[in-house]
């Protein structure tokens, strides 16, 4: 049941450990509860414990706090500076003058998380160039501003 979650963790050279029996797939979203609130949970709910993520047309899109669990693992991270941070979170992508420290290979193709300096995950990207190379070298594909971009677009 958790196969698509094992395969979006292998992308970043990661793996986490998460007890399969406390995993519930809601429809095409996964959640994951403790064992005394699965006792409690009905099979029709909305929302219940940690968000991992879901399955939408095949691709997995992950949580935040998949993401930050990863984060706390041996797993394919940047470290940028406060500007890039900012820049980040705004959508943008990665220049390499952003980036403070390279924690993996950082290979053109790798999926890395784009950590701040306090260790917290902003999100995640690929690697596009070289990370030694002048540009940009991260695409942006999850960020945590994403969720304020799509509401303002509603509103």
């Amino acid at each position: 049941m958790i196969k698509p979650i094992d395969d979006f963790v292998s992308l970043f050279g990661a793996s986490i450990s998460l007890e399969e029996s406390l995993i519930v797939k809601k429809r095409n979203r996964y959640f994951l509860l403790s064992a005394s609130l699965k006792k409690l949970t009905l099979k029709d709910f909305f929302y219940a414990g940690t968000y991992l993520g879901k399955v939408k047309n095949g691709r997995f899109f992950p949580g935040f706090e998949l993401l930050r669990m990863m984060a706390e693992k041996k797993a394919n991270k940047v470290v940028v500076n406060e500007k890039t941070e900012w820049l980040f979170i705004c959508g943008r992508d990665v220049f390499k003058r952003g980036i403070v420290k390279v924690i993996g290979p950082g290979r053109k193709g790798d999926h890395v998380l784009v950590l701040n300096c306090y260790g917290e995950c902003l999100g995640f990207g690929r690697v596009i160039s070289d990370l030694d190379k002048e540009g940009v070298v991260i695409k942006n594909i999850l960020d945590i501003g994403d969720f304020l971009r799509r509401e303002a677009r509603t509103l």
